[in-house]
C-alpha cells in the first residue's frame, strides 16, 4: 500500500436507526483476502459495534442473512443457507483464498463486502465473490464469503501496519 490514504464515503446507521454518510480512510488492505480496514469519523453519532460470531462452527444448511447495497440500493437484505465451507477460490492478487464459505446468496461486484449474519445477529463473514455463467455476467448461484475467523486474524495487522502479516517482511 502506498503512502496515499484513499478516501471514500461510507453509509452507516446509528443506534436509533438514523442513516448517515461519513468519510472513511483506508488504513490497511490485504489483496490476498480482498479485505480493507477503514477509519471512519463517527463523532456525534451513537454507534454500536456488531457482535462477531465464529465461522469455524458453521454447518451446511445453516441459515444466514446478507446485508448489502446492490447498485446503490441501501439497506438490502437477502437470506440463504451455507452451501459449503473450506472452499478455495481465486484471489484478486492471483493466489488463492482458502477456507471460503460457499453460499446461495446473490452476491456480485456491486453488492459484495457486506456482512454475512447468522440467525443470532452475529457477523460470520464478509460477502466477497460470485462465479458467473460463462459469457453472461449473470450469477451462477455459487457465491463466496470470507469467514470472520480469517477477518479477525487479518484485521489487527492491517490496523497496525497497513499490510497483512505476510507482506511485512
Amino acid at each position: 500500500m502506498s503512502n496515499i490514504e484513499p478516501l471514500c464515503q461510507v453509509f452507516l446507521v446509528d443506534a436509533k436507526g438514523n442513516s448517515f454518510y461519513s468519510e472513511g480512510k483506508i488504513i490497511g488492505f490485504d489483496s490476498a483476502y480482498d479485505l480493507a480496514v477503514l477509519k471512519i469519523d463517527v463523532d456525534g453519532h451513537n454507534i454500536r459495534p456488531v457482535v462477531l460470531g465464529q465461522s469455524n462452527k458453521l454447518h451446511v444448511g445453516q441459515s444466514y442473512f446478507a446485508i448489502e447495497n446492490p447498485y446503490g440500493y441501501e439497506n438490502t437484505l437477502t437470506t440463504g443457507v451455507v452451501s459449503g465451507s473450506g472452499r478455495e477460490i481465486p484471489s484478486p492478487n492471483g493466489g488463492a483464498i482458502k477456507g471460503a464459505i460457499q453460499t446461495d446468496a446473490d452476491i456480485n461486484a456491486e453488492n459484495s463486502r457486506g456482512p454475512l449474519i447468522d440467525s443470532y445477529g452475529h457477523v460470520i463473514g464478509v460477502n466477497t465473490a460470485t462465479f458467473t455463467r460463462k459469457g453472461s455476467g449473470m450469477s451462477s448461484g455459487v457465491n463466496f464469503v470470507i469467514p470472520i475467523d480469517i477477518v479477525l486474524r487479518t484485521a489487527p495487522y492491517l490496523i497496525v501496519y497497513g499490510t497483512p502479516y505476510s507482506n511485512r517482511f
